[in-house]
């Protein structure tokens, strides 16, 4: 018997704007908004929630991510979960470039220089991480 990660809940202050913001990171969309007290996203679901349910009980799948509103910001201790995202169809200055413009920044949480990835806060400064292009030509087996 196992279980499955089927989503992530994270604390924002603003939770549709976090959602529109990941939406755009992912190319999610939304699935539900409880006025903004909490914000559901995840792949465009095509397949009705039968399947989807089958799907999940059947392995490993994509999970969607809920803003849940909080009234206190994100302290400023470096985040103990992050995302590590890899873009699939470009390369990954391409990526950053389009990621900075979406609202992400550059931050440090001590990792130094020379990394191979590129660490950046969303629009409430939690960091996640640009790793390595799975682009056809930058990552091949």
């Amino acid at each position: 018997m196992t279980s499955r990660f089927e989503w992530a809940t994270i604390d924002s202050v603003d939770p549709r704007r976090l959602a529109d913001f990941w939406c755009g990171v992912l190319g999610y969309v939304v699935y539900d908004d409880k006025n903004g007290a909490a914000v559901e996203i995840g792949p465009d679901p095509e397949e009705p929630d039968v399947r989807r349910l089958a799907a999940l009980r059947g392995g490993s799948v994509v999970p969607s991510i809920v803003f849940v509103r909080v009234p206190e910001a994100k302290s400023s201790l470096k985040n103990r979960v992050h995302f590590e995202i890899c873009p699939i169809d470009t390369d990954q200055q391409t990526e950053l470039e389009r990621l900075l413009a979406l609202g992400a920044s550059e931050t440090d949480v001590g990792q130094g220089d020379g990394r191979s990835w590129v660490v950046l806060a969303d629009p409430e400064g939690n960091e996640f991480c640009l790793a390595r292009s799975l682009a056809p030509g930058e990552f091949d087996l």
